[in-house]
């Protein structure tokens, strides 16, 4: 949870019952760095509703805790904490932190390379459906370069930039393979 919702932080920071010992552990490498990321979940009973969010059934507090591959440690652990409209039965401490590291895929695949590649935030096109014609194409060039096993968003856009018919040449590639 970022900080656009103070409220619903302070009241998750308050939940009695987090508990010392985690319900699942994560651990990756990668980049140079380890990464543990300790999830912890507990039930939110309709009697305790969150203020706002009366159809929570799980908070998750996940603390991560980042350190070089020999061991240094990289920073105070954070801790960020999410709500789930999951029952426990659906979604499992395993499941739960699987679905974060899944958002977090989307935000540096899609959202990131919108913010810095194409500058998405100084955009100055606010009236009618301008915004929404503009994040559509903007997506559309994205999958346009993962399809064609662009790695680097920002220097594929560069090269079609570069030499016009590509991305042309890329479109009518695509078009004419079968769907895997």
């Amino acid at each position: 949870m970022k900080d656009n919702q103070p409220g619903l932080a302070k009241e998750l920071v308050e939940l009695p019952f987090w508990g010392t010992k985690a319900d699942f552990i994560d651990r990756s490498r990668g980049h140079g760095r380890a990464e543990v990321r300790s999830v912890r979940v507990r039930s939110v009973r309709p009697s305790e509703p969150l203020t706002g969010f009366p159809s929570a059934r799980q908070a998750i507090m996940v603390v991560r805790e980042r350190a070089t591959l020999r061991g240094e440690q990289l920073g105070d652990p954070e801790v960020v904490f999410a709500i789930t409209s999951l029952p426990r039965k659906d979604a499992s401490p395993r499941a739960l932190a699987g679905m974060l590291r899944g958002h977090w895929c989307i935000e540096n695949g899609l959202h990131y390379v919108r913010d810095v590649t194409f500058d998405e935030d100084r955009s100055r096109i606010r009236t009618g459906s301008g915004p929404r014609v503009m994040a559509s194409l903007r997506n559309l060039a994205i999958a346009i370069h993962r399809l064609n096993g662009e790695k680097n968003i920002a220097s594929a856009t560069r090269k079609c930039c570069r030499v016009n018919r590509m991305a042309f040449a890329r479109l009518c590639a695509r078009a004419a393979k079968p769907a895997a």
